[in-house]
Formats: C-alpha cells, sequence, structure tokens
C-alpha cells in the first residue's frame, strides 16, 4: 500500500493541492493574513476603554487571547467557508468524491491549510505576547492545546455548514458575518465578558464559540476573569464546564456540518 492511498496520505495530498490554490488567491490570503492584523490592531483601544470601566481588567491577558480568537474566526471560519463554497462550485469536490477519500477527508484535507495557518499565527502572537507584553508562561498547557483543537474544529464544522448556505464566494461574506460578530462581541474577544453585567456574562458563556475560547485564557493564565487565577490543579475544575460545553458544540458543528453539507452546487 503506497502512502498515498492510506487516510494521512490522502489528507496530505488534498492539503497541499488546497495550499496551492490557497497561495495564487490573492484575496484570501489578503483575509488570512492581513485582515486578522487590522482587527487585532483596533482591539487595544476597545480594550483600555473597557478596562476604565472595569477595574482590575487585564488589557494584556484579553489582548493576546482576543487576537487569538479573531485569528482562529477569519482564517478557519471566513476562509474556509469560501473555500469550501469556491470548490463546490467549480465540481472539484464532487470529482473528488469519485475517488478513494471519503467525504471526511475531502472535508478535513480542505481545511488543513486554514488551520496550519492560523495555527502558526496563534503561536506567533503567543510569543510576540510573551516577548513584548512580559506575560507569563502557560498555567496549563494542556487546557492551552485543547482550547485551541476543540476552536478549530468546531470553526470547521460551522464553516462547512455556513457553505451550505452560501451561494457564491462572494456571498460568503454576508453569510460568515452573524456568527463573526456574535463570537467578537459575545465570546470575550472584543468586549471582556467580565466587563459585561452578569446576566449577559451568563448568557454570553453558553454561546458556540465562547467555551472552547475560555479554554485558552484558562489554560494560558489560569482564569477565565470571573475570579482569581489558579495554578495547574486548579485550572482543571475551573475549565471542566467550559471543556465539557465545547466537546459537546464541537460535536454538534461536526454533526451539523456533515449532515447539511452541500457537495452540488447551488443553483
Amino acid at each position: 500500500m503506497t502512502a498515498a492511498t492510506t487516510p494521512a496520505g490522502r489528507l496530505l495530498a488534498l492539503g497541499r493541492a488546497e495550499a496551492t490554490l490557497l497561495r495564487r488567491n490573492r484575496t484570501a490570503m489578503f483575509m488570512a493574513l492581513a485582515l486578522p492584523l487590522v482587527l487585532v490592531a483596533s482591539m487595544r483601544s476597545v480594550l483600555d476603554a473597557a478596562a476604565e470601566r472595569t477595574p482590575g481588567l487585564d488589557v494584556n491577558a484579553n489582548l493576546v487571547v482576543g487576537s487569538m480568537g479573531v485569528v482562529l474566526l477569519i482564517v478557519v471560519y471566513c476562509n474556509l467557508t469560501s473555500a469550501y463554497t469556491a470548490r463546490r462550485s467549480d465540481l472539484v469536490l464532487k470529482r473528488l468524491r469519485t475517488g478513494e477519500a471519503t467525504d471526511a477527508e475531502i472535508l478535513l484535507g480542505t481545511a488543513v491549510p486554514s488551520i496550519g495557518l492560523a495555527l502558526t499565527q496563534c503561536l506567533l502572537l503567543g510569543v510576540g505576547g510573551a516577548l513584548l507584553l512580559g506575560l507569563p508562561a502557560p498555567v496549563n498547557p494542556l487546557l492551552l492545546v485543547a482550547g485551541l483543537a476543540l476552536t478549530t474544529a468546531l470553526l470547521t464544522g460551522l464553516a462547512a455548514l455556513s457553505s451550505a448556505v452560501t451561494k457564491t464566494v462572494e456571498t460568503a461574506g454576508i453569510t460568515t458575518l452573524p456568527l463573526l460578530l456574535v463570537a467578537q462581541l459575545g465570546s470575550g474577544l472584543m468586549l471582556p465578558l467580565e466587563s459585561l453585567p452578569d446576566s449577559v456574562a451568563n448568557v454570553c458563556r453558553l454561546l458556540p464559540t465562547t467555551p472552547a475560547l475560555q479554554l485558552l485564557r484558562i489554560g494560558w493564565f489560569g482564569t477565565d476573569g470571573s475570579g482569581p487565577a489558579e495554578g495547574f490543579a486548579g485550572t482543571w475544575s475551573q475549565g471542566a464546564t467550559p471543556l465539557l460545553l465545547a466537546v459537546a458544540w464541537t460535536a454538534v458543528a461536526a454533526w451539523a456540518g456533515r449532515r447539511w453539507f452541500r457537495w452540488e452546487p447551488r443553483r
């Protein structure tokens, strides 16, 4: 059996092909590389304003974790929704289904470049935050990695689901906007949850993207901002509820994405 006929070999082959298409698409590259930086730059002023209303708000911690969340949303969710829609319209996905690759391999293979690019940017943000802002080392790296993994898996499923209602690449910016706004405003990226009224913050913690993103902050800083920082052992109890919710939302997104994904072009 050759490497290309194994699931891993097929995923890598699909990922390389998608990476080539991504590099040739200047709009997609701008969305993946430049747009997150523009939004991250605007976050500082928003967080500084929130800190004036919320004594004790850790601006630097929110800035780095929020920046990672913005990168994941744009590079994985928005970019991948456009990629699925474009490949479907070009009949690429339909042709791939006639080969050895399974449906899951096709969807994951298409997502590999976006996920890899997003995680690389998150790594650079983390290193930059540690060096430039003097942030401490992660308290619980396992929860931090779990948060990254669950966020990318969740957003991949949501991208597949969003592409089902996206007719063309041009309309992807419209169909992805609702989730993008809800995640930025309700998941603690632009507006830290601790700066919101308790009743609103409790509802926001149940949103699909919030639990996985909370794990990033708990894993790095030992707290989600609602209480004092914990050590390695304490973060497991604090992160238990977000972890369970993140797994549940990810499973729902994966099921819904597979269930309603459209392989034929929308007419």
